[in-house]
């Protein structure tokens, strides 16, 4: 199982973190180009490879840590994006519901991506939070997983392990997008909720 980031801002470069914490290669890409993410990559380690963004649309999991408009900038990157597991970290707080059709954020960047098999996670900590390790107070500290497809989000919920994090569903994305997506100038009730799972 091959993985992306396409963003490389705080929260991309958080996650990238935690996949060299695990011992975890992953790709990392943004607009600019490989170049601009080589120092960020030296300070991570070498299972951080600076990609392009072609390339990193290669990868079988692809993680969008990017500004939620950019999602259709990166949706003319691939012709087609049947099969791919793209994990939506995007939030569109400040975004008018009528900019969305009214519809929940993860669905304007599902259609986006047609094919794809989008699972809606990572989203709800900031950057901060994420760069942290997860491995806390007896316990992991809790990301929330939501998805249409079992399988996608059974990939997703593995890597959130191997992240050293304790996964918790929400359902579909319908269900999950009401506690975790933002709508408007309003956090959803579970938006920066710093939670612990303890070893059963």
């Amino acid at each position: 199982m091959s993985y992306s980031i396409i963003g490389s801002g705080g929260v991309g470069v958080a996650l990238a973190g935690q996949f060299v914490r695990s011992g975890i290669t992953v790709g990392i890409a943004n607009r600019r180009g490989p170049d601009s993410i080589t120092s960020i990559a030296k300070k991570l380690g070498d299972k951080v490879v600076p990609l392009s963004l072609q390339d990193a649309l290669k990868a079988d999991v692809i993680i969008l840590a990017i500004p939620f408009w950019s999602h259709r900038d990166v949706a003319k990157a691939l012709p087609t994006w049947q099969g791919k597991v793209v994990i939506d970290v995007t939030n569109a707080y400040g975004v008018p519901l009528s900019d969305l059709d009214n519809q929940l954020s993860s669905a304007i960047v599902a259609k986006a991506l047609p094919g794809a098999h989008l699972v809606k996670a990572f989203n709800h900590l900031p950057a901060g939070v994420l760069a942290q390790d997860p491995a806390i107070a007896g316990g992991h500290r809790v990301i929330f997983v939501s998805g249409d497809d079992e399988s996608a989000v059974a990939t997703v919920t593995a890597l959130v392990r191997r992240l050293g994090y304790a996964p918790v569903s929400l359902g579909t994305l319908a269900q999950g997008g009401q506690l975790v997506q933002a709508r408007d100038k309003s956090w959803a009730p579970l938006i920066f909720q710093d939670l612990f799972k303890r070893e059963a």
